[in-house]
């Protein structure tokens, strides 16, 4: 996967992943032809994440028939995700990126200063794929509430 910033129009870093929900994996091209989804968030059962996670499933249907998929992606492990997918019913699988492939190839991990300390978290963003598999959209520094809806919108005027 490069290093270079990821920007529309440009194809989809391809990666296979570990995932708790539909299947054990994802693979990116196996979803082409489907719009998808892809929002990474910072960390499983917190407020915002959950807030977001909630958002996408109750909005879910609506993807569906729009013919996309959601995929959410976090730095936690399968069985977070189990926990955290199990809890909140979320219909869409959660990608466990452990080794931060991932992140580091859609460029969401940055510093952070939280409550003093500095480090490095992953950025709340979301890109939406299109169905031959290039970059349609990219939002970076998301809000959480009402951001399903937005993303929704977007995934409705695409052809």
């Amino acid at each position: 996967m490069s290093s270079e910033v990821i920007s529309i129009g440009q194809p989809v870093p391809q990666f296979r992943a570990a995932a708790y929900g539909k299947a054990s994996s994802i693979r990116i091209d196996d979803l082409r032809g489907m719009v998808v989804v892809i929002y990474f968030y910072p960390k499983d059962d917190t407020p915002g994440c959950t807030t977001e996670g909630q958002e996408f499933t109750a909005l879910y249907p609506e993807f569906q028939a729009a013919g996309a998929e959601i995929l959410g992606v976090s730095r936690d492990t399968l069985a977070s995700h189990e926990k955290f997918s199990c809890k909140f019913n979320f219909p869409f699988p959660l990608l466990a990126d452990t080794d931060e492939a991932l992140c580091k190839a859609f460029d969401v991990l940055k510093e952070k200063n939280n409550y003093g300390k500095v480090g490095i978290g992953v950025e709340r963003s979301t890109f939406v794929i299109d169905r031959e598999g290039k970059i349609a959209y990219i939002e970076r520094k998301v809000k959480a509430a009402g951001h399903a809806a937005a993303i929704l919108d977007i995934v409705k005027q695409l052809p």
